[in-house]
């Protein structure tokens, strides 16, 4: 029979540039409950709103969803939470300094907060995932760009205003590649998915390494020939295959990843840091090259007891952390061994 805090339930509202995804999240971080819909990103703020409603209203449809107590919304952009306003968000261009949260508590007459996706996700993973029992959690995720949500005794660092955790956007050389953002030489600029194919991408027109002891890279191969068409995915894959071009692309990575984490560690100290995203996964499996160049990019005299650790959750990393958004502090377990 379920425990009573597996029957407590959140709904977690996950809003992205093309679609909304929201779930019915139990005490436990189990998603009972699914619906998800498109999002109008490019229409009116009402259009918007009423993207998310549609979604809503299906899962509250759930004979379940009377049960919930509470809602907690996912987003990519700047947010000030104390207000519960979406300042702004590149893919969500209907909302400009829209109050969400208190839009959606009108509309269904439940307690609603508002995170960003990175912080959230790392609230998942600190409450249920590959995070639980630590107190003080840094998360990393790792796709298009680079987001980062730093937790600490249960509860999200967020600065000031909530704008705080935006680690993908640190510099570590400002002769660097322009970012997305606008300033040079961010870790996103060096790392991230899309930097990695840009990267493989770039090495193939320089001809460095363009062959391997098995004659063209096999990344060209993948790609069908087409330069243009290398993705991290491909990279990945050719690394797997044994491609050394592919290899080095990702040694590279690696080592910016180093680089940065080693002044994340002389600042925060996390207990652990999780990495979560997809090209995420693909960074774990190049874990010792991380940590091998951390020797030279940290000085912390006990960073070797950081561990570096994949994220448990995946694509429903979101939902269920704007579910957590909702939980107290008291919820996250310590571990036997903690200070």
């Amino acid at each position: 029979m379920p425990t009573k805090s597996r029957k407590r339930l959140f709904i977690g509202v996950d809003i992205g540039g093309t679609k909304v995804a929201a779930g019915l999240v139990n005490a436990a971080g189990e998603i009972v409950a699914e619906a998800r819909g498109k999002m109008a990103a490019q229409g009116t703020a009402e259009e918007g709103l009423r993207s998310v409603a549609d979604v809503l209203d299906s899962l509250l449809r759930n004979p379940r969803g009377r049960g919930a107590s509470a809602i907690g919304i996912s987003v990519p952009g700047w947010i000030d939470s104390a207000r519960g306003t979406l300042i702004g968000a590149a893919n969500i261009p209907c909302w400009k300094n829209f109050p969400l949260a208190p839009q959606i508590a009108k509309r269904y007459r439940l307690r609603t907060r508002i995170g960003n996706d990175a912080n959230v996700a790392a609230l998942a993973e600190a409450a249920w995932g590959a995070g639980v029992g630590y107190r003080n959690v840094f998360y990393v995720t790792i796709g298009t760009g680079i987001g980062t949500g730093i937790i600490q005794s249960g509860r999200i660092y967020e600065g000031r205003t909530g704008c705080a955790g935006e680690g993908g956007h640190t510099t570590i050389d400002f002769h660097g590649p322009l970012c997305n953002c606008g300033k040079r030489g961010c870790i996103e600029a060096f790392a991230s998915g899309t930097a990695i194919g840009k990267n493989a991408r770039q090495w193939l027109i320089d001809g460095a390494g363009a062959t391997s002891t098995a004659g063209v890279s096999k990344m060209l191969a993948l790609a069908g020939g087409k330069i243009e068409a290398v993705t991290s995915e491909i990279v990945a894959k050719a690394a797997s295959q044994g491609d050394n071009l592919a290899n080095e692309v990702l040694r590279q990575t690696a080592e910016y990843l180093g680089i940065w984490l080693g002044n994340i560690i002389e600042l925060f100290e996390p207990d652990v840091i999780v990495f979560g995203g997809g090209a995420g996964r693909l960074i774990m499996s190049r874990a010792k090259q991380v940590r091998d160049t951390l020797e030279t990019w940290s000085i912390n005299p006990r960073w070797r007891e950081i561990p570096i650790v994949a994220a448990k959750y995946g694509a429903e990393s979101a939902v269920a952390g704007a579910a957590a958004l909702w939980l107290p502090s008291a919820a996250f377990k310590r571990r036997r061994n903690a200070a």
